[in-house]
């Protein structure tokens, strides 16, 4: 299964795609934010030379207990880098991490490819995503982290319904990708419980994403702090490549690049361009 973007074809299942962070904010929760925008696109492209399939753009931080933003401060953070990225890189692939449809509009016009929705996808998104012919990253997410039953099974409920949604309103399958949304509305159990049942998201049949990296759930385990949790999220993300996950989403690229690339030879028998056995 595959999915043209500009002149790249992402080839779902043949190897794993990273996406790299680039957070605009001030508050993020890993202390990586980047305040200006000549800062935050010299990220993105630091970024991309580490290796990022994808480059995922946000202007709203959604750490716990954080303070959300109106579309016109999200719009003066995102879209400056957006378009200066595009002009500097015109053939990568950018996402940008928005739930609100006129950001969603403007980062389009600006050169964004896809939109990365931390509250799966209400209709009026959906509505721009297919306005601006973008493909979507749906996630799971909830304003409190009560389950009636096991959280997995929410998840899946939860996902399959807007992946379905967006289907019969004429999005392709393959521009579909389903993200459980690690650390959003779960507890630290409940994304230990996720991430042990991955391979249930995987058996809906769409792309799959998984955004660990850093999480605070990974320093409960570890005790360390977010800066520290290169390993931790080395962890989650062989975990997640071994469940059949296409993308994972990390703010360490060149380490997690590197994470991907073993766990692909050997879950994917994947190997580099010039291989020799």
């Amino acid at each position: 299964m595959c999915s043209p973007v500009r002149a790249r074809t992402l080839s779902w299942g043949e190897r794993t795609f990273v996406m790299g962070i680039v957070n605009t904010t001030p508050d993020s929760f890993s202390g990586d934010g980047i305040v200006g925008t000549e800062a935050a696109i010299e990220h993105a492209l630091a970024q991309h030379e580490r290796g990022s399939d994808i480059l995922d753009i946000g202007g709203e931080s959604t750490r716990p207990g954080h303070q959300p933003v109106d579309d016109r401060t999200e719009m003066a953070r995102v879209v400056p880098v957006i378009s200066g990225v595009r002009e500097r890189l015109p053939d990568a692939l950018i996402s940008v991490d928005t739930y609100k449809p006129a950001v969603l509009r403007a980062c389009a016009a600006a050169g964004a490819d896809v939109v990365n929705s931390v509250w799966l996808l209400p209709d009026a998104l959906l509505d721009a995503a297919l306005a601006c012919d973008l493909g979507v990253v749906i996630m799971h997410n909830k304003r409190d982290a009560v389950y009636d039953g096991p959280v997995m099974d929410d998840v899946l409920e939860q996902l399959d319904e807007a992946a379905a949604r967006a289907v019969k309103r004429g999005i392709a399958r393959e521009r579909i990708v389903l993200d459980p949304g690690i650390g959003f509305g779960k507890t630290a159990d409940h994304n230990i419980e996720v991430l042990r049942e991955l391979h249930r998201l995987v058996a809906l049949g769409f792309p799959t994403l998984i955004g660990a990296s850093r999480k605070s759930t990974l320093g409960k385990v570890t005790g360390r702090e977010p800066r520290e949790r290169v390993f931790a999220t080395s962890a989650a993300t062989a975990l997640a490549i071994a469940a059949g996950i296409d993308v994972v989403r990390v703010h360490d690229v060149a380490e997690q690049r590197d994470v991907v690339r073993v766990c692909d030879a050997v879950v994917r028998d994947w190997r580099p361009s010039g291989w020799i056995a």
